[in-house]
This record gives structure tokens, C-alpha cells and sequence, in this order.
């Protein structure tokens, strides 16, 4: 498995992907003004073209993504196919993101379902679990 950094011509594919497994993991805990906010998220390019993105491949399969922003100090979507889970992936995406950070400390807002694979991974909650725009997130601090 490579990771690489993606161009922004590349990012359809990673997209996808993202959308996928958001529909299947974490969709099913939205409200749909929360699913709604999600998806009109990932499709607004400006907000996209401002990411530093990152996909997992095996050979030319896409695996798993993670996009960063603030100068890679804060995980801005991390999303690894159903079907790799516990393989792994979305470690080596992480370790990617720490290794280009620019500060100590990396930031997320985890959802609901992600919010046990961030503790393993060795970040902290900051506060509780937050509501907005129908997005449930608890927002996470790693430090190094």
C-alpha cells in the first residue's frame, strides 16, 4: 500500500469514496439537514481546492483518504473503504498527516462513529459532542 498526496484533478475518485462511506457509517446518525450539509460540503470546490488530501492505494484501488487544512493541523475528512477497516489504512493516512503537520497539536471534529477510532489513535476530546448544521461532531486534539 502507497500513500500519496493527491492533485486537485485527482480528488473525483477520493470523492467517491468519501461519499460512500459516509452514506453507509455515518449518514444513519445525521438528521438529513446534517446529511444535506455533508454532501453540499464535499461538492463545493472552493472548499475542497483548499484541502491537502491524501489517499491510501493499493496498486491503482483507492483505500482510504484523509484531507487536511490549516497547514495540515486539522483533519478536514477521514474515510477508509467498510471494507478495509482494521487493516491498518487509516493509521498510515494519520502518521501522514502528523509527519506534515506544521504544529504540535492536529485538530478534528470526529463524528459519532469515528470517535473511538481517534482514541486509539491517540487523540483526546476537547469538549462533548457539538451540533451543527445537523453535523454531530465531538471536537478531538492530537498532540505530538
Amino acid at each position: 500500500m502507497v500513500i500519496k498526496k493527491l492533485a486537485q484533478s485527482n480528488l473525483d475518485e477520493a470523492l467517491e469514496l468519501v461519499l460512500n462511506v459516509f452514506m453507509t457509517y455515518e449518514a444513519p446518525d445525521y438528521s438529513e439537514e446534517g446529511i444535506n450539509t455533508f454532501k453540499n460540503c464535499i461538492g463545493d470546490r472552493e472548499f475542497i481546492n483548499n484541502l491537502t488530501v491524501y489517499g491510501a492505494y493499493d496498486h491503482n484501488k483507492i483505500l482510504g483518504v484523509i484531507a487536511t487544512r490549516n497547514e495540515g493541523n486539522h483533519i478536514a475528512l477521514f474515510f477508509v473503504d467498510g471494507k478495509y477497516h482494521r487493516q491498518g489504512i487509516g493509521k498510515k493516512l494519520i502518521k501522514t498527516v502528523i509527519e506534515n503537520s506544521t504544529q504540535n497539536k492536529i485538530t478534528v471534529h470526529s463524528s459519532p462513529y469515528a470517535v473511538e477510532v481517534y482514541h486509539h489513535l491517540g487523540f483526546s476530546d476537547v469538549t462533548s459532542e457539538q451540533l451543527t448544521d445537523g453535523i454531530r461532531y465531538t471536537p478531538m486534539v492530537y498532540t505530538k
